[in-house]
């Protein structure tokens, strides 16, 4: 919002309300709050599942709002579960051109990390999405699966996304191609690629004896395969984040005898501090990453990375020149590239960081995103 609302743009929200949100001037438009993870009655939960499907709520005051902000371009981000794309036919009627950002693959795939049991799986494409419910894939309820099932039937017979959005911009060369192979036409998919502004990250680092992961403790990550090739490599290891593999991971550490410390939720200067004084960042991730942000703030912050070669993670990684790549899922082959990161001079490390910054302050800035961005929407007839 804040991009667009610098080059003179008026920007609307529409969002679902929250305690937490911002003060909006056009909240009384936002739908209704849901926390689906609160204890709630079983006519409350037919509601909301009613609304996971299908929001008429959303409908209603989207058209509300399009009746009080007629706007020339709509971007979506997240809209399933809270928003539904129940949206997309009311602003197909009012034909205001819809961009939707690709934040993960649901458009593809009912579970969209594309995970079962820890490993990848792709047995719903074709068409064959009974298998989100025949391998439980949603917290290994059925009852969910078969929710989501429902869910993506409805979206695909009413053509909520594939006929409603003009254009979904996909942040990963990745995306884009696994999109493809799944049946999307390449004309609706654009890549854009994620940005940060590299001018609010300092480089003014002093380089400590450690490596350090950053994100949630989430079994997809690959946080036990990092600690045991800390184990294996002898390197110290800061992981930064909360979730639920941490107790877990806590045991694994231990028992390894790893040089592991968990810092716990970590956020802002701290973060920032943590992230530039490590030899490096590593990313171990074991499920199709999309274009994730920290890898970029770790360029922005002068660090190199080292990525599983997963997802759309290699495509971020300029090999030997911004950092290296190990074989996901792999203990071994990880701390082989943490120890080849190791052995390398602090200044060889330092111009990887250096390279990086040099390379997202070109691809990956902030004012690359917009100009895209604008492209994007002209092209669409967005009006400037």
């Amino acid at each position: 919002m804040q991009l667009f609302q610098e080059i003179g743009w008026d920007v609307v929200p529409f969002a679902m309300q929250h305690p937490e949100n911002r003060a909006s001037p056009w909240s009384e438009y936002f739908v209704s709050e849901i926390e689906y993870g609160r204890k709630s009655s079983p006519l409350t939960k037919i509601v909301q599942a009613g609304k996971i499907i299908y929001s008429f709520e959303a409908q209603r005051k989207i058209e509300a709002l399009i009746e009080r902000a007629p706007p020339d371009i709509a971007h979506a981000h997240n809209v399933y579960h809270h928003i539904s794309p129940s949206i997309f036919p009311t602003l197909k009627k009012a034909g205001i051109p819809t961009v939707m950002t690709v934040h993960d693959l649901k458009l593809a795939c009912p579970a969209y990390k594309m995970l079962v049991d820890g490993h990848i799986c792709e047995e719903c494409r074709g068409g064959r999405i009974y298998n989100v419910v025949r391998h439980r894939c949603i917290k290994q309820s059925t009852a969910l699966s078969g929710l989501v099932l429902l869910e993506t039937m409805v979206h695909r017979g009413l053509g909520l996304y594939r006929h409603k959005v003009d254009k979904f911009v996909v942040p990963s060369r990745f995306y884009r191609e696994k999109l493809i192979e799944w049946g999307w036409p390449p004309e609706q998919l654009v890549y854009i690629s994620n940005f940060v502004d590299t001018q609010g990250f300092s480089t003014d680092w002093e380089e400590s004896d450690y490596f350090v992961y950053a994100g949630r403790l989430a079994p997809e990550k690959g946080i036990a395969t990092l600690i045991r090739a800390a184990a294996l490599s002898k390197q110290r290891l800061v992981i930064a984040g909360t979730g639920p593999e941490e107790k877990a991971l806590r045991a694994l550490a231990e028992e390894l005898g790893a040089d592991v410390a968990f810092a716990g939720h970590v956020s802002g200067e701290r973060l920032a501090r943590l992230i530039g004084e490590a030899k490096a960042l590593v990313l171990p991730s074991e499920w199709y990453e999309n274009a994730p942000v920290s890898i970029l703030e770790a360029y922005a912050l002068g660090r190199p990375v080292i990525g599983a070669d997963i997802g759309g993670i290699p495509e971020m990684i300029i090999k030997g020149e911004t950092g290296m790549t190990a074989v996901s899922g792999d203990a071994e082959d990880l701390a082989r590239v943490i120890s080849i990161m190791a052995d390398l001079p602090p200044a060889a490390r330092a111009r990887m960081g250096s390279n990086g910054r040099d390379w997202i302050a070109r691809e990956f800035s902030s004012d690359a995103y917009r100009d895209r961005m604008v492209d994007l929407y002209a092209a669409l007839g967005a009006s400037q």
